[in-house]
């Protein structure tokens, strides 16, 4: 069955060598750097984990927003966003589109590049992240980037990143905490109240909520509680069947898109193996193309 990685990442050359001469010391910074497959186009379509798989590309979270000023961290954005353009054009049998990349730093800049995203038939949304300079996402500064992809109909991606007030951060638990609290502050502030069509994609199954669904329901009124079931989520939790009939029973099955957080996981290409044999002990049926095409293909019309 043909398949489509919702939630896959990619590190542009041309791009990853602009951040180094602003920031050399992104490398130890950035363990996940190491892989060949991130940075590497090449040995990426040589390790190509699936023949039945094309994948969407979003940036690995080097920002430019964190290393430089806001004008300048669109310009880079632009010229990136660009960059996987062609990447996505020039490999259609691999990739499905990409989803380009933002610059929080620089609002009206940001509203900017989703109206460019808008008409590029290669993009297909914008990725955003838990917080943004030290702030969540759901803070009022960032409400407009928001309401512009809403406007736009463009889906934005939501990744995790460390709070960096925090001492302990770690890439077991630290990432599903951080999506589940930018999940409840972004229902706190109405904000799908506010833009009905907004349509947001949270990374690696919905994080904590599908568990902790009974404390969302007693604790917080109707209203937030059934706001926290129109996220979208991807099935990139490494395998885990079982999670993910959580995650099918709480979001529905019309929520849940093919992803799998290639390359990362599982080296050297990702974990796709791992993430399909979760999917096949689901015995879905005639639901399972939902998964892997259908689900994807309606969220970005």
């Amino acid at each position: 069955m043909k398949k489509i990685d919702a939630f896959a990442h990619i590190l542009t050359p041309n791009y990853y060598q602009r951040m180094l001469e602003i920031a050399p010391n992104i490398p130890k910074q950035y363990s996940f750097i190491k892989i060949p497959t991130l940075v590497d186009l090449n040995k990426r379509l040589e390790l190509w984990p699936d023949q039945n798989v094309k994948q969407v590309l979003s940036f690995a979270n080097i920002n430019a927003e964190d290393y430089v000023d806001g004008e300048q961290a669109v310009k880079l954005c632009e010229d990136a966003n660009s960059e996987l353009t062609k990447v996505v054009a020039d490999h259609p049998d691999k990739f499905v589109a990409g989803v380009g990349m933002l610059a929080m730093n620089n609002i009206a800049g940001s509203c900017g590049l989703l109206a460019k995203i808008a008409q590029n038939e290669n993009l297909v949304g914008a990725q955003i992240f838990t917080r943004h300079l030290g702030k969540s996402i759901a803070d009022p500064n960032f409400e407009p980037v928001l309401a512009k992809a809403a406007e736009l109909n463009l889906p934005l991606w939501l990744h995790p990143v460390f709070d960096k007030r925090k001492p302990d951060n770690n890439l077991v638990f630290s990432w599903e905490y951080e999506l589940s609290q930018a999940m409840l502050q972004l229902v706190q502030a109405n904000i799908f109240e506010k833009y009905p069509n907004l349509k947001i994609i949270v990374h690696h199954a919905g994080a904590m909520a599908p568990f902790f669904a009974g404390r969302i329901d007693h604790i917080l009124n109707e209203k937030q509680a059934n706001d926290f079931k129109k996220f979208y989520v991807d099935t990139a939790i490494l395998g885990n069947t079982s999670a993910l009939k959580l995650a099918i029973s709480y979001y529905g099955i019309d929520h849940i898109l093919f992803g799998t957080d290639a390359p990362f996981g599982v080296m050297p290409a990702g974990a796709t193996k791992e993430v399909v044999n979760a999917i096949a002990g689901l015995n879905l049926n005639d639901d399972l193309n939902k998964i892997y095409q259908v689900n994807y293909q309606k969220l970005v019309k």
